[in-house]
């Protein structure tokens, strides 16, 4: 692996085009079965044209970005903000880049800049994450 330095970029993930069987998988998994995610007569009374990814999702999408780029024991820190809805069928992209090199208590960390994309290069999330390096 090469050295990791500010300008690294994190491989990119991308999925499979979002589909109710995603929404459904991930409703039962994660135990969040708010209907507006799987229901489409729920979601449209709710004033949305059909259901719709939960967040949380895209946030587990961009954590596995991360540990298919460094082992799950080397994240320090993850957090993010949703900016816009992922919705029924958007292809989605992970990507980051190394923006900084610190060290804190002796251990060097890499501070990550990470997003998740649309196809149309809409932003729906966007974090930040401190990985050990």
């Amino acid at each position: 692996m090469n050295e990791v330095q500010v300008g690294t970029d994190i491989p990119v993930l991308e999925l499979p085009p979002i589909s109710r069987y995603t929404l459904a998988l991930y409703a039962g998994a994660s135990g969040d079965l708010n209907p507006i995610h799987i229901d489409s007569d729920h979601a449209r009374n709710a004033g949305m044209p059909d259901v719709f990814a939960h967040g949380m999702l895209s946030m587990a999408y961009l954590s596995r970005m991360l540990t298919n780029w460094q082992p799950q024991s080397r994240l320090r820190r993850l957090g993010a903000r949703f900016v816009a809805i992922t919705h029924l069928h958007d292809v989605v992209t992970c990507s980051g880049c190394v923006v900084e090199l610190v060290v804190e208590n002796g251990e060097t960390l890499a501070r990550c800049d990470i997003r998740v994309t649309n196809a149309n290069g809409e932003m729906t999330l966007v974090g930040e994450a401190m990985v050990a390096i």
